[in-house]
C-alpha cells in the first residue's frame, strides 16, 4: 500500500484548509522561533518527507530563507505548500519535487538547512536511514544542518506502553481506522502492520514501521555530521512538538562512500 492511500484516510493535521493544522503551524513556526540564533538565515530550506510543506514553510519563515524545496513521494499534498506560503506571509522561491528523500542527493542541488518533521523515521528501517543520512549530508552546505522531529519508540511504545497487536488509529465522522500486527522482519527490523476500515473491516493494506529509539538516530548521524545534539521536549516546552535532533556539519567524504557503495535495498 502507498502512503498516498494510507493518508487518504488518516488525518495528520497539515492540510492549511483546516484550523487545527493551522495551528500545527504555528506551534512549529513558534518551535523554530525559540531556537533562531542558531539557524542559518537568508539560506536554501529543503523539506523531506514535507507532505503540504507545513514544516518547511515554518523553518523558511523563522530563517528568512531565499529557497524553499519541499519533497515527497505524494504529488497532491506537494500541490498545497503556497497556501502555507500565503499563511506564513513569506514569498521564497518554491520548488516542488516529487520523489524519494532516500535519493534526495540525485533530484536537489545543494542547501543550507534540511528538515524531516513529523515523526516520518519509523517508515525507514535501518539501511533506509543509512541511505538517509549520507544522501542528506550531500546536499547539504558545509555548515548545513539537518533536523528531525521524532519521539523515542523504545522506550515509548515497546516499554511504556507496550506494543499493540491491535490498535485505533484514528477516526472521522462515518468510520474508524484500525491496525492489526501482521508479521515482522528480522533483517529490516519492521514491524508489519495491516490497516482497517471499521465498520466492515476492509482492509486498507499494510505498512512497514521500524520503532527508532533516539540514541540510534544519533549515532548513525554522528557517522555523517560533524556535530550533533537533541533538544528534548521538556526543555523546549512547546506543545505539539516533539524531541527535536539537530546534526551538524555534514561529513561529505563518509557521505559519498556510502552513497556509492550501498546496494538499493537491504539484503
Amino acid at each position: 500500500m502507498s502512503l498516498e492511500e494510507l493518508y487518504r484516510y488518516i488525518n495528520w493535521r497539515m492540510d492549511p484548509r483546516e484550523e487545527l493544522a493551522r495551528e500545527r503551524f504555528r506551534k512549529i513556526a513558534e518551535f523554530f522561533e525559540s531556537i533562531r540564533e542558531q539557524l542559518p538565515h537568508g539560506g536554501r530550506v529543503l523539506d523531506l518527507c514535507a507532505g503540504t510543506g507545513i514544516a518547511g514553510v515554518a523553518l523558511a519563515k523563522a530563517t528568512n530563507a531565499r529557497l524553499l524545496t519541499v519533497l515527497d513521494a505524494r504529488k497532491d499534498d506537494l500541490e498545497l505548500a503556497q497556501e502555507w506560503l500565503d499563511i506564513g506571509g513569506i514569498s521564497p522561491e518554491l520548488k516542488t519535487v516529487q520523489g524519494d528523500a532516500r535519493e534526495v542527493a540525485s533530484l536537489v542541488g545543494e542547501h543550507d538547512v534540511a528538515v524531516l518533521w513529523g515523526y516520518t523515521m519509523p517508515h525507514f528501517d535501518p539501511f533506509d536511514a543509512v541511505r538517509l543520512f549520507a544522501n542528506v549530508a550531500l546536499v547539504l552546505s558545509d555548515d548545513g544542518l539537518f533536523i528531525i522531529e521524532d519521539g523515542d519508540r523504545v522506550y515509548g511504545i515497546l516499554y511504556r506502553a507496550g506494543y499493540r497487536e491491535f490498535m485505533i488509529e484514528g477516526r472521522k465522522e462515518d468510520y474508524t481506522i484500525a491496525s492489526m500486527h501482521e508479521g515482522y522482519d528480522f533483517v529490516r527490523g519492521t514491524f508489519k502492520r495491516g490497516y482497517y476500515i471499521l465498520p466492515g473491516f476492509k482492509k486498507i493494506g499494510t505498512v512497514d514501521f521500524h520503532y527508532w529509539d533516539i540514541s540510534t538516530q544519533l549515532a548513525i548521524g554522528s557517522i555523517f555530521f560533524r556535530e550533533y545534539g537533541l533538544i528534548r521536549r521538556e526543555d523546549h516546552g512547546i506543545t505539539g512538538v516533539g524531541n527535536v535532533l539537530v546534526f551538524k556539519k555534514p561529513e561529505k567524504k563518509a557521505a559519498e562512500l556510502k552513497v556509492s557503495s550501498a546496494p538499493d535495498a537491504c539484503p
